[in-house]
C-alpha cells in the first residue's frame, strides 16, 4: 500500500515535467529548429524574458499571434502553442512556411523598431563551449581587438 503512495507522485513528477518544461519560455534560449530535418544554420539564440525585458514587450500577443480567416485576432495569444503547430515547412494558402514565419515576425519587428539583429549570423550563432566554472553557462564571446 505504501509503495503505492509512492509511485503516485513519481509518475505524476516525471508525466508532467516534459510538459512544464515545454511551456516553461523564460528557460528559453534558442528557437525549437527540431521541426527542419536538415537546418543549414544553427537555431536561433533567443532569450526569450532577456529579449521581453530590453524591448519593453509585456503583452504575450506581440509575437505569439493569432490569426482567424486571414485577420489578425488582437486579444488572443498562442503563447501555449508552437509555431509549427501553425506554420508548416512549406507555405500553405496566405500561411507562410515556418522559417519564412520566424524572419517575419522576428526579424520584420527587429527591421522596424530599427533595434536587433537582422544579420543570419547575429541570430544564428555557432554554440559556444561551455563554461564548467560557470555552472555550465555559454563562456562570454571575447571582445573584438580595437
Amino acid at each position: 500500500m505504501k509503495r503505492k503512495y509512492i509511485l503516485i507522485p513519481i509518475i505524476l513528477y516525471f508525466g508532467l515535467l516534459p510538459i512544464i518544461a515545454a511551456q516553461a519560455q523564460e528557460d528559453m534560449q534558442f528557437v525549437d529548429n527540431t521541426v527542419f530535418e536538415k537546418p543549414k544554420r544553427p537555431p536561433a539564440r533567443f532569450e526569450h524574458d532577456n529579449h521581453n525585458d530590453i524591448s519593453g514587450i509585456e503583452e504575450c500577443n506581440t509575437c505569439h499571434h493569432v490569426y482567424a480567416d486571414g485577420r489578425l485576432v488582437e486579444d488572443d495569444s498562442s503563447e501555449d502553442q508552437s509555431c509549427s503547430d501553425c506554420h508548416g515547412i512549406d507555405p500553405a494558402g496566405n500561411r507562410p512556411s515556418l522559417r519564412r514565419a520566424f524572419h517575419l515576425n522576428c526579424k520584420g519587428c527587429h527591421q522596424q523598431q530599427g533595434a536587433g539583429p537582422v544579420m543570419c549570423a547575429e541570430c544564428h550563432q555557432k554554440p559556444r563551449p561551455l563554461n564548467a566554472a560557470a555552472g555550465g553557462a555559454h563562456q562570454p564571446k571575447p571582445d573584438p581587438q580595437p
